[in-house]
């Protein structure tokens, strides 16, 4: 009996490992730009680009949210809402930003993220940037966070695993010889986990490798250096509390 749950610890392990290893290839394939790519890549990074590639659209709809606020434009409450003080945006993600929060000039944040996210200002950054090489699409991210938490998964079956065929093993069946069948699997699977984790760590994020190599090399020369830090950082890197305290929380 207990081979059978050796068995499917060896086969969900191998399954997983290979899973991880095929997503890796397939996402460093969009680390390879196409043709002309080289051409769209621009030299610097905007600040919307730095906050896209270094958090996604909800870094992106923060670092709007807060140039706004700095500008006496938006009013970012401790309650997690967004009021409009001035219904005027400087440019595209300012006005969907201000269609967001909608004609009553109050919404929740965490609405207001979730609007943005498949609005077609962010979107149109977000193909600039994969057009480029510099981000990866959606597809390629999901399949290796996907790969990567099946590998998990795995990892934890294994000594499940192995818990269970000690249990039902007959009376008088030695467990360690048993238990060293079930350390295979459960090495492979840790290993790959640990490999996963240094080599292809940056693939379930935004950036790609050159996207990476841009941002550590060539930040945005912008004039408010808390934005900056804010794209770059998160929320964690804003020195006003009260700013800090809107965007954690969770609006209700």
């Amino acid at each position: 009996m207990w081979l059978l749950f050796l068995a499917v610890a060896w086969v969900a392990a191998v399954l997983a490992c290979v899973g991880v290893c095929r997503a890796a290839v397939a996402a460093a394939h969009h680390e390879r730009p196409g043709p002309g790519a080289d051409d769209r890549r621009p030299p610097e990074l905007t600040l919307y680009e730095t906050a896209y590639l270094a958090g996604g659209p909800q870094r992106l709809v923060d670092v709007a949210l807060v140039s706004m606020a700095r500008q006496h434009r938006l009013l970012l409450a401790h309650t997690g809402w967004a009021s409009v003080i001035d219904p005027v945006g400087s440019d595209g993600l300012e006005r969907a930003v201000l269609a967001a929060i909608g004609p009553g000039g109050q919404r929740r944040i965490p609405a207001i993220r979730g609007i943005l996210a498949t609005d077609d200002a962010v979107r149109a950054l977000s193909d600039r940037l994969v057009a480029a090489g510099l981000a990866l699409p959606a597809r390629a991210r999901n399949r290796v966070g996907a790969a990567i938490r099946r590998l998990w998964g795995a990892t934890l079956l294994v000594p499940t695993a192995a818990g269970a065929a000690v249990w039902m093993a007959p009376a008088g069946t030695e467990s360690g010889p048993m238990l060293v069948w079930f350390a295979l699997p459960l090495v492979l699977t840790s290993g790959t986990w640990a490999m996963a984790r240094m080599e292809i760590h940056p693939y379930p994020d935004w950036a790609t490798p050159a996207g990476e190599r841009l941002l550590r090399q060539h930040l945005p020369a912008d004039a408010r250096p808390a934005l900056t830090a804010l794209a770059v950082h998160g929320r964690a890197a804003l020195t006003d509390p009260a700013l800090r305290t809107a965007l954690h929380s969770s609006g209700a």
